[in-house]
């Protein structure tokens, strides 16, 4: 079973790799680092909070996952 807490660690790290991709690519985009720093905290702010609401809920589906053969 994973931790709360370690779904959260995970979802922080990731968006922030995740804010720096949008944070590049809306300013190849526009030109515009003010816009684009917005936009990409904007958005990646949203994506945080539905990404971690999934992985909770991936928690409580057993779809995947196999039981060891033994237990120690």
């Amino acid at each position: 079973m994973e931790l709360k807490r370690r779904s959260l660690v995970k979802t922080i790290t990731w968006r922030v790799v995740a804010v720096f991709i949008t944070m590049g690519s809306v300013y190849i985009y526009n030109q515009d680092l003010k816009e684009s720093i917005v936009v990409s905290f904007m958005a990646n702010g949203i994506k945080m909070f539905l990404y971690y609401l999934h992985e909770r809920m991936w928690t409580k589906i057993k779809y995947g996952i196999k039981r060891p053969d033994f237990e120690i």
